[in-house]
This record gives C-alpha cells, sequence and structure tokens, in this order.
C-alpha cells in the first residue's frame, strides 16, 4: 500500500522548504534567580538569543516571563540524557510580574539571614 493511500491528505514536497518555530514544553529547575534574569538547568538546548515564554514557579505564585538566552552549555552528560546551564535574561517584564519576583527573592534573602 503506498503512503497516499494511509494518509487523508495528501502530502507535496517543497523544492524550497518552507521555515517554521514550535513551542516546547520542557521542565527546568530554577538554580540563581534576580530580577533581571536567571540560571535555568534543563534538559534541551536553547539557542543563544532566542526568545522564550518561561513559566516560573515562585512559591505559591507562577508567573510567566518572556527572557533572551544569553549563555548555554552542557553540565552534565549521564544515562539519562544531557543537561544544560542556560542563563536567560527577562524582557518587559510587567510590573506585577517584577514585583512577584522582587517578594520571593526577599523571602528568600530573609529565610537564609534566619
Amino acid at each position: 500500500m503506498s503512503d497516499d493511500r494511509k494518509r487523508a491528505h495528501e502530502r507535496h514536497d517543497l523544492h524550497d522548504p518552507a521555515t517554521g518555530e514550535v513551542k516546547i514544553y520542557h521542565s527546568m529547575a530554577i538554580r540563581q534567580l534576580s530580577g533581571g534574569g536567571a540560571l535555568i538547568e534543563i534538559g534541551v538546548p536553547l539557542q543563544l538569543n532566542s526568545l522564550h515564554d518561561f513559566r516560573l514557579t515562585l512559591g505559591d505564585r507562577s508567573v510567566v516571563v518572556k527572557a533572551r538566552v544569553v549563555h548555554s552549555h552542557i553540565s552534565t552528560v549521564a544515562s539519562l540524557g544531557v543537561s544544560y546551564h542556560t542563563g536567560i535574561e527577562f524582557v518587559d517584564l510587567s510590573e506585577p510580574v517584577s514585583q512577584a519576583l522582587v517578594s520571593f527573592i526577599e523571602a528568600l534573602r530573609q529565610r537564609q539571614t534566619r
């Protein structure tokens, strides 16, 4: 049976390939955090200077920030896969998100000084 009979829609070859993007959801660990960015550990490489939306869980709150990838390098190679330490810089933070970050960081400081 040919591939065309298996498909509901016929596929067409593109001699000049069109481009596109994919949005992926991947878990990550936040290793360092500031009001301007973060260091994350993630299992997929992210392209330098690319922009992404990141969901950050800050205690009992969750915020979504847009951030630019400023650096990334392999941190661990193991049988379960590779992990990357990736630095991100927040872009165009809204006032409520900025306040949530400041509040969370202040709570961290208070816990560390006890």
